[in-house]
C-alpha cells in the first residue's frame, strides 16, 4: 500500500513592511512521503516571502509538471513560480517560459555553489528568473519547530525576517545571488 501524505496545518500571520503587506494565512501542507520536514518548511519560507492571496502550494513532488509553488491569476495565467533546491536547465527554462516570475530557493551550501558556478552564467541572462539563497543551518533550525499545528507569526522589514513558531524566534536572511 502506497504512503499517504502528512497533513500539517500552520496559521500564519505576515506583516511584510518592505511590502506593505498584512495578511493572515490559514495553510494546509501536504508532506509528501518521500519529503523531509527541512524541505516542507522551507516551502512555507519561500511562501511567507512570497505571500500573496492567489500564491498556493501545487502538487510540487508529486507532479513534474508543477512548481513547488505558484500564483496564478484570475484567467489562470502562471504569474509566479517557484522551485526549491537546484533544478535543472530544463525545468528552469520552463518555469521562466511559462511564467511571468521564476523565483529559485536553494540552500546555501557546497552543493549550491558548485550548481551556480555551473548554470550562473546561463540563469543570469533570464529576465525573468531570480535565484535566493538561504542559509543553510535554517533548514534544521525549522525541521527542530516542526508540528502538525503550527502557529507562525512573521515580521519582514528591510529584508530581514524574523519568525516566530509556536513561540520561538528565528531570524532568517536570505541572499539574492541573480
Amino acid at each position: 500500500m502506497a504512503q499517504k501524505a502528512t497533513i500539517f496545518k500552520a496559521e500564519i500571520s505576515i506583516s511584510d513592511m518592505d511590502r506593505n503587506y498584512y495578511q493572515d494565512h490559514n495553510l494546509t501542507v501536504a508532506r509528501h512521503p518521500s519529503e523531509t520536514d527541512e524541505r516542507m518548511m522551507l516551502r512555507l519560507v519561500a511562501f511567507i516571502q512570497n505571500a500573496h492571496e492567489f500564491l498556493s502550494f501545487s502538487k510540487g513532488i508529486s507532479d513534474d509538471e508543477e512548481p513547488d509553488l505558484w500564483q496564478k491569476d484570475y484567467s489562470d495565467v502562471i504569474e509566479l513560480w517557484i522551485e526549491l533546491g537546484q533544478p535543472s536547465e530544463q525545468r528552469i527554462k520552463k518555469g521562466c517560459n511559462q511564467s511571468q516570475k521564476m523565483m529559485i530557493y536553494s540552500y546555501a551550501d557546497n552543493s549550491f555553489n558548485q550548481w551556480w558556478s555551473k548554470e550562473g552564467n546561463k540563469l543570469s541572462q533570464r529576465s525573468n528568473l531570480s535565484v535566493v539563497t538561504l542559509p543553510a543551518e535554517l533548514a534544521g533550525e525549522l525541521s527542530g519547530l516542526t508540528e502538525r499545528n503550527m502557529q507562525i507569526q512573521v515580521t519582514i522589514q528591510d529584508g530581514q525576517m524574523w519568525l516566530n513558531i509556536n513561540n520561538h524566534n528565528i531570524e532568517v536572511s536570505s541572499t539574492l545571488v541573480s
